[in-house]
């Protein structure tokens, strides 16, 4: 089959656009709710003093038990999260009027003063309607059931909130003001047409006691807003459950794959906004306010599974949308979800009988997330602590650099060969932003492409000879990086951070990313000398190869600077970390973070493979590790475990319908489930039960819903969408003597279920109803942690 002829596109071009308004300071963490380390321009924010872009991610710690949360916040932190945002759900805390509950996984203080102590700062994302896949958005049923008239400025309304809010006030006192780690407070969700309302909460919540240097809302659907009062924040999904089961791949997500400077997402909640009536239709498509940047706070860590649409995000699908949006010129980096979870109890999440239009699964939440429920990291973790290590790093100039499009851009969401990019600068220097990914629609090779970025004072064009640039790249490259008084003019790799002297060498080391299929070339000022394994092309141009990482030196009079690259493969096992040594480069493909001693620590299937950068000799060292464990003659030999499986039920025939709502397939009841399913009984090892183990059930399966019961009850449950089901046994509370049993309910033909291309071309290989147990085995990984080293 013939390739499709390509038009070559030999010269990208743009010139750096300035900032189109003067720079200001709102009263907002400047005259009012004044902080010590925060406070918003309309350009970036200020973080201690300096320029800064933050990365939020949200965790829900309600969904969570208690004894993860300093695991996932040092993974959090270890993947370049620098805030935590959480909604706090008044359903979890007041189920029953006037039990108000504060204790184990509900400890809101305790959470908040965890975070603190991980040096992680916090955004509360208070409601009292958030939303979040939960029952009444979050309202107990007492509340949704009040004869008063909702997310209004109804006296009687606000009443039940203003004791809510008393209740969190007194919860969090002493704990809000200019040292705290605190910083935002989001007010309710997705409401498009109260800005008075949010006024009104906001009003309540000081009362209240609640207080933090930057107040938002969510934007999108072009929310009307109280300027002065909220930061307008933005999201970006590029796939979602909320459309129709055998919709295409809607606009409204397609358009994130490509740079633009317009931050409104009137998809966002467009099914609740028309099926529950919470407000007007949306609005034309707003902008970010004159006064504030723009700033996110929902990108796609992942999605979500509904019944009826079960979207399954790549690492790169999530990654692409993020970094377009750094390339847009986001000052705020905000995920949702950053930490996948479980319902606390049954009956807690969003669905048709409590008139919702889509079923949620009854307990899962893992949403696809970076880090998954069972703490497993997802591919896009990687992907995006390249992004977040970038940040740290250059941040500071970055958030003082505007946004630039292209000059020639593409024709629109069906252009599938105009390379998407766009420039940030402030005229002098700048990085050059390439996204060439999306889903669904597969994207060709990208030949014979050079750029020329027009600057104040000259133009810059690379690389050295047009380069094709391979689906999947991206890349952020630079053009007049000045590190330590050595200038970089341009690289065809991306910047991941810089090492400094604190490492005790005698340069500071620029760490580039190579990227897959892209020669690596740069070049540095006139008069620079380059050392190192690296092939001059003549002009200052050079060239290394990256089959190793490569370290190279360069020297501009007094100034001198090692450039690190790291191949693409070893980029994406790069963790960039503060530790008690300073900021250190160290890869891992198992997870890694910054224990409570300021060493290293981590978990493994078994002695792990953790190397550290030394500056000082330009080399990769092994990490010295010991397992808290090590020595138990009990502990399992080798990192998978087999398990016993034995089908004790066969499934029988299913309906292609367990009925509608909103034209939404619903999903079956518990009893139709164990009326119809396929059962197992899962017989686990005694050795998963030895040791400090970290013991994951990974299940592979093909079918409807998937339940796992232990003595029983239900403590898990699954909407099939290809991805492997994995279940942290302890947190689901299986012990050594537990009766586990797998339920699995066929997946009918004819179900108006939408799931991703690969399964669905599984179910349609699959004559009648799908129902497979492909395997099941446990994963088990211990914590480890560094011994000292010199």
């Amino acid at each position: 089959m013939s390739t499709p002829a390509r038009s070559k596109t030999r010269t990208l071009g743009t010139s750096h656009q300035a900032w189109d308004s003067p720079f200001v300071r709102p009263a907002m963490s400047n005259t009012v709710d004044v902080h010590q380390r925060y406070r918003v321009t309309n350009r970036y924010v200020e973080i201690g003093g300096k320029p800064g872009i933050p990365v939020s991610g949200e965790l829900h710690f309600s969904r969570l038990p208690r004894e993860r949360w300093e695991e996932r916040l040092r993974l959090m932190k270890g993947g370049g999260i620098t805030v935590v945002a959480c909604y706090i759900f008044w359903i979890h805390h007041e189920e029953h009027e006037g039990g108000v509950r504060f204790d184990g996984n509900l400890d809101v203080a305790g959470f908040v003063r965890l975070c603190d102590s991980i040096g992680l700062d916090v955004v509360l994302r208070i409601g009292p309607w958030c939303h979040g896949e939960v029952r009444n958005g979050g309202f107990p049923d007492w509340v949704q059931a009040s004869r008063v008239e909702h997310r209004t400025n109804d006296p009687a309304y606000l009443r039940l909130v203003k004791g809510w809010f008393g209740h969190l006030g007194a919860e969090v006192a002493g704990l809000t003001g200019p040292a705290s780690n605190i910083i935002g407070i989001q007010l309710e969700n997705e409401l498009y047409d109260q800005p008075e309302h949010i006024r009104e909460l906001k009003d309540l919540a000081r009362e209240a006691g609640l207080s933090a240097p930057i107040w938002t809302a969510t934007a999108w659907g072009g929310a009307d807003l109280p300027q002065e009062e909220v930061l307008p924040l933005f999201g970006g999904y590029g796939d979602g459950f909320w459309v129709d089961a055998d919709s295409p791949w809607d606009p409204t997500f397609r358009e994130h794959y490509f740079f633009s400077h317009v931050w409104d997402d009137p998809g966002i909640g467009a099914d609740l906004r028309e099926h529950l009536s919470t407000g007007a239709a949306a609005a034309a498509p707003r902008t970010p306010s004159a006064l504030y940047p723009p700033a996110t706070c929902e990108l796609a860590g992942g999605m979500a599974t509904a019944y009826q649409r079960r979207p399954w995000p790549g690492g790169l699908d999530v990654a692409a949308v993020a970094h377009n949006k750094i390339g847009n010129g986001s000052a705020w980096q905000g995920y949702y979800m950053f930490v996948g979870g479980t319902n606390p109890a049954d009956g807690m999440q969003e669905s048709h009988a409590t008139g919702y239009p889509n079923d949620l699964p009854r307990y899962d939440y893992d949403f696809h997330a970076p880090i998954g429920s069972s703490g497993r990291l997802a591919p896009s973790f990687s992907a995006l602590r390249k992004q977040h290590a970038f940040l740290a790093a250059f941040g500071d100039r970055l958030a003082q650099m505007p946004s630039t499009l292209p000059t020639a851009r593409p024709a629109g969401i069906e252009d599938t060969e105009t390379l998407r990019w766009a420039l940030r600068s402030d005229g002098q220097s700048g990085f050059v932003f390439i996204t060439w990914h999306q889903p669904h629609i597969p994207l060709l090779a990208c030949p014979d492409t050079q750029f020329e970025i027009g600057l104040q004072e000259a133009s810059v064009t690379f690389p050295s000879r047009p380069t094709e640039i391979p689906p999947g790249t991206i890349a952020h490259w630079p053009v007049n990086l000045d590190v330590a008084g050595v200038m970089l003019q341009w690289a065809t790799a991306s910047p991941l951070t810089i090492l400094s002297t604190e490492v005790r060498a005698p340069s500071p080391t620029l760490v580039l990313a190579a990227e897959a299929g892209v020669p690596v070339e740069f070049r540095f000022a006139d008069g620079t000398t380059v050392s190192g394994p690296a092939t001059a092309l003549g002009d200052g141009v050079y060239v290394v190869e990256t089959e190793h990482p490569v370290t190279v030196t360069a020297r501009a009079g007094e100034s001198a600077l090692d450039l690190l690259v790291l191949p693409a493969p070893a980029a994406d096992q790069a963790w960039v970390l503060d530790t008690i040594n300073g900021r250190e480069l160290i890869l891992s493909k198992d997870p890694v973070w910054v224990a409570a001693s300021g060493r290293l620590g981590g978990r493994a299937g078994m002695q792990p493979e953790v190397l550290r950068y030394r500056p000082d000799s330009r080399s990769f060292t092994a990490v010295a590790a010991q397992a808290p464990d090590a020595g138990q003659d009990e502990r399992p030999v080798g990192s998978v475990l087999r398990v016993g499986v034995e089908l004790r039920h066969p499934a029988r025939p299913v309906p292609p319908s367990y009925g509608t709502l909103a034209n939404r397939a619903s999903a079956p009841t518990p009893e139709t489930i164990d009326a119809l399913a396929q059962t197992y009984s899962i017989n686990l090892p005694a050795e998963a039960f030895t040791g400090e183990l970290h013991t994951e059930l990974e299940i592979a399966w093909a079918g409807d819903i998937a339940q796992l019961l232990v003595d029983g009850t239900v403590v898990a449950d699954r909407f099939w969408d290809g991805s492997p089901w994995i279940l942290e046994i302890h947190d689901a509370g299986i012990h050594r003597n537990s009766e586990v049993t797998l339920q699995i309910l066929p997946l009918s033909r004819e179900a108006r279920v939408g799931v991703p291309a690969e399964a669905q071309r599984r179910r349609d290989g699959t004559p009648g109803d799908l129902v497979e147990l492909d395997s099941v085995q446990l994963v088990c990984w211990c914590e480890w942690l560094e011994l000292d080293h010199d």
